[in-house]
């Protein structure tokens, strides 16, 4: 390669991969922590400055990919869900690419899925399992797939998950007798693999990327199963069964050979081994943690997430022993940066800035989000997850998108 190409190459994965940017589901590596520093250990009574806000990004519970001074997400407006691009610096709309038809449901229309960038594409998934893949710049459309002409049936909250990019392929999860995950050629489009003997239907939690045992895979998790699966073949590795109800949602955790699960009615938490051979075998299974959709965040070795039991948790990543509860905020997402943990609740909209702490809920400010939107479905709440990107804290409610300054003068 030569040094012009080289340094473009170069200058490309650095705007991908440095600490401004969010390019997809809970960050660059999925862990939900970002990387940046010098971020506000408090906030002025009423909470952090808007720097602005966007009143028209669509209906649902979308999150956000942010990449290249664009900020990604989907919405819902009349029938057809969209895939948005804002300017980050002034909020203003950059483009809307339709994705698919609505897919209607009792808690709210409009889709749930968070884009993903990578390099000048950006991939999103409707709620009908239409997934569109289209450029960064203005959004044209590159090529479309559906998840049904896989084998996929949209489960009942519509397809939610938030695809993966790697390697030069796109990885989703239709589920079905085709095979529960599948990798498309990034490009166009067409099918690289699909597993064979792994035929659990699709739920909602989004695959991770790892490598382990001397082989790259991805881990996704079904309300039946958690597995992981080659990166180059789709061979599957290895299985450890879950007895998942209604809807699993929250992404696995991986650390040392050991992933990390939970999901909620009443269902629990569960650390398996990998051990060598990809042979399996549970460390724990216990009910300290049961995350409905709000996340689980693991720094160094404890875990952090709002359990339906005992409310926001702090839990041994190990041993699955509870290292303290609070119920100071009641249900919601979280989201880490700089040492801290942005708290939302679901229910009112209020915001709990607290240090990262297994010592207990160590909470520095708070604020309640304001205005909130008037289109909800009544038995909605403010779902989509917090994000911190180049000192800007991103929040929605559903049509109404805003942006926080939280970076230290």
């Amino acid at each position: 390669m030569n040094k012009p190409l080289l340094l473009t190459a170069l200058v490309s994965t650095a705007l991908i991969t440095s600490a401004a940017d969010w390019p997809q589901w809970r960050g660059a590596d999925r862990t939900d922590i970002s990387k940046e520093s010098g971020l506000l250990k408090s906030w002025p009574e009423g909470g952090p400055k808007l720097a602005w806000i966007n009143k028209d990004v669509g209906l649902g519970y979308s999150g956000y990919a942010i990449a290249n001074g664009k900020l990604f997400t989907m919405g819902l407006r009349g029938d057809n869900e969209l895939l948005i691009a804002v300017d980050v610096k002034t909020g203003k709309e950059l483009w809307a690419t339709p994705v698919g038809p609505v897919y209607k449901n009792g808690w709210g229309d409009g889709p749930r899925s968070s884009p993903t960038v990578d390099g000048d594409l950006v991939f999103a998934l409707a709620g009908n399992g239409q997934l569109l893949a289209a450029k960064t710049a203005d959004g044209k459309e590159v090529w479309k797939a559906t998840l049904r002409d896989f084998g996929g049936k949209t489960p009942g909250w519509g397809y939610c998950e938030s695809v993966l990019v790697d390697e030069g392929k796109v990885i989703c999860t239709p589920g079905g007798a085709q095979g529960t995950l599948l990798a498309l050629d990034k490009a166009t489009g067409k099918k690289v693999w699909q597993t064979d003997g792994w035929t659990d239907g699709a739920h909602y939690s989004s695959p991770i990327i790892v490598t382990h045992n001397g082989a790259r895979q991805y881990i996704q998790l079904t309300s039946q199963n958690v597995a992981g699966v080659e990166a180059k073949t789709g061979k599957v590795l290895w299985k450890s069964e879950w007895p998942g109800k209604t809807a699993v949602i929250p992404t696995p955790i991986f650390k040392d050979g050991h992933v990390y699960i939970t999901s909620g009615y009443g269902v629990g938490c569960k650390l398996v081994k990998v051990a060598a051979g990809n042979q399996v075998s549970d460390v724990y299974f216990n009910q300290n943690m049961i995350n409905h959709h709000g996340g689980v965040i693991l720094v160094g070795d404890k875990l952090y997430g709002h359990s339906d039991k005992g409310g926001w948790t702090c839990q041994d990543f190990l041993t699955g022993e509870v290292k303290w509860t609070s119920n100071n905020l009641k249900k919601g997402a979280i989201h880490c940066a700089d040492g801290m943990f942005y708290c939302l609740e679901e229910g009112s909209g209020t915001v709990a800035l607290v240090e990262v702490s297994d010592k207990g809920w160590n909470e520095k400010s708070r604020f309640k989000l304001t205005p909130q939107t008037e289109q909800r479905n009544p038995k909605g709440k403010i779902w989509t997850h917090p994000v911190v990107s180049d000192g800007k804290l991103y929040l929605r409610d559903q049509e109404l998108l805003f942006c926080f300054d939280v970076k230290a003068k």
